[in-house]
């Protein structure tokens, strides 16, 4: 049948292009911490990514004002580019932090957080591309996003309490411990886009 007003399956590529991207920063902060040596020029092509996040949920938001037959809700669409914009900034506000607060080592803990950050991100990324056809295969993929931020926390807090037993340089303990806090926070953010994802697979199921 002829749709008069057809709607524009272009935000799923969008999304899509955008998860890549993300997942393309993780792994960048995951050779900072590996490569620590080289970290600065692995924060640069950080920031590098989140610009060009930023341009593909300018291009999100500027083709949901211009589209009148949205194909998932209005609402929903703003949520997923916002949500996946917050955890492409918050990966580089880590690794801009990183430098910023001159930190000269990775720590065990530090990898063990980017490492739950890749694989959680590449789920996301997974959840994403499920979305536009395979309701069932964004759930699945949101449930090993909860497991993963679980993890997550985990890493967090044993990070923090090592922090505060061994550490005795108060400064070191106040840089390390927003860093730790910022990891872990990127890890939430994505889970909250887990949330919105599952939410709106529900709701087209």
């Amino acid at each position: 049948m002829f749709r008069f007003l057809p709607k524009d399956e272009k935000f799923f590529d969008l999304f899509n292009r955008l998860a890549a991207k993300i997942t393309e920063a993780a792994k960048e902060m995951e050779k900072l911490f590996a490569d620590f040596d080289n970290r600065n020029g692995y924060a640069d092509r950080i920031k590098e990514i989140e610009h060009e996040c930023d341009d593909l949920t300018h291009d999100i938001v500027k083709r949901l004002n211009q589209t009148f037959i949205t194909p998932i809700d209005r609402e929903d669409i703003h949520a997923l580019a916002t949500g996946l914009d917050d955890v492409v900034d918050a990966i580089d506000y880590t690794a801009r932090r990183v430098i910023l607060y001159n930190v000269n080592q990775a720590t065990p803990h530090s990898i063990k957080m980017t490492n739950v950050l890749v694989r959680i991100v590449a789920k996301l990324e997974e959840a994403v591309i499920a979305l536009e056809k395979h309701g069932e295969l964004v759930l699945k993929a949101c449930v090993d996003i909860h497991t993963l931020e679980s993890e997550g926390d985990t890493y967090h807090h044993d990070a923090v309490g090592k922090l505060f037993a061994d550490e005795k340089d108060a400064i070191t303990i106040i840089k390390m411990k927003e860093i730790y806090e910022k990891m872990e926070r990127t890890i939430d953010k994505c889970e909250d886009v887990a949330n919105v994802l599952e939410a709106v697979s529900l709701k087209n199921a």
